[in-house]
């Protein structure tokens, strides 16, 4: 398998993968995708100075196949933030539902809660999240085709598959496969060694997502974050979402409120992954999918639970 360290890796004959180790918050993985004469981008990062680095990465790859259009897997800012550094001509492409999400937090909105006093707990989290990128400058670039279902690109001669599998991760979530080498550019419907999180979606169809992914049985697949895996590592993710669905529909037809439940739980096994307290997160959706009747809770409100969550509950 592909060694994960930072930066361009090749997965297949001209087939990329950018990886961001070590996965958490916002250091995200893209994929580049070249034809003949022409390239495609899955995704941009975070902020411009990582964007900058990974384009001019795969500049040698792309100088006779430039790139003529991308994907955004979903909607969050470590994989669209850095849309603007593209060409203008470049088409990004997202599912409908990306492109209504996309101005759901703006950079500028983003910035001002880093900057922002938000108490002894909250505060320090967020700086422990997102504190180590530069936001300064970014302006949103929202997609320039947007498409639900299924939509395959000729990219050069070669067939690249955008499909939509949401809601999950979020309601517009999306990946490319590639099917003449067997790459599938998963986003963030896939974390490796990471906690997956829901923050719009359906656990229940995140899982029926893993399962049309495994049926394709990609020899390859780049995550949203984490190290390249294949079909073992969607199984593994798998095992994680129906883990976490069955203690929630269990907790909650006990009648314990889902903020109880997630201070309860026992991750067991996945205990170890990165980033556990994203289960508070989760928890909270598939409770209100359950019973819209729970009032929802704001992104700010919720990084406030998983701040009071990790606080108690990982040690340093």
């Amino acid at each position: 398998m592909v060694e994960y360290t930072k930066g361009l890796h090749e997965l297949a004959e001209g087939v990329w993968g950018w990886l961001a180790p070590d996965g958490s918050w916002c250091l995200s993985n893209a994929g580049l995708i070249r034809g003949d004469g022409a390239s495609f981008l899955v995704d941009t990062l975070f902020d411009y100075d990582m964007t900058r680095e990974m384009l001019t990465a795969m500049a040698t790859p792309t100088a006779d196949a430039p790139i003529v259009a991308a994907l955004n897997t979903h909607n969050n800012g470590d994989h669209t933030y850095g849309n603007k550094l593209l060409d203008p001509a470049v088409r990004i492409h997202a599912t409908t539902h990306t492109g209504h999400e996309i101005d759901d937090l703006p950079p500028e909105r983003f910035m001002a809660l880093l900057e922002a006093d938000m108490g002894p707990v909250l505060t320090p989290y967020l700086q422990h999240c997102f504190g180590a990128f530069n936001l300064d400058g970014v302006e949103l670039r929202r997609p320039d085709v947007t498409f639900d279902g299924e939509l395959v690109l000729d990219i050069g001669g070669r067939e690249v598959c955008l499909v939509e599998l949401a809601p999950a991760h979020t309601m517009g979530d999306s990946v490319a496969f590639v099917r003449d080498c067997g790459v599938l550019f998963a986003g963030d419907l896939l974390f490796v060694d990471g906690t997956s999180i829901s923050w719009s979606g359906a656990v229940d169809n995140w899982i029926a997502a893993c399962d049309t992914m495994i049926g394709w049985d990609p020899q390859i697949v780049v995550p949203g974050h984490g190290p390249v895996t294949d079909v073992a590592g969607i199984r593994a993710a798998r095992d994680y979402l129906a883990f976490v669905l069955d203690y929630a529909q269990t907790s909650q037809a006990a009648g314990l409120p889902w903020h109880e439940a997630a201070d309860r739980i026992d991750l067991g096994p996945y205990a170890t992954l990165g980033d556990p307290e994203r289960v508070v997160v989760t928890l909270h959706q598939v409770y209100r999918r359950a019973d819209p009747s729970i009032p929802e809770v704001s992104p700010v409100d919720l990084f406030g639970h998983m701040a009071v969550w990790r606080a108690k509950h990982v040690t340093a």
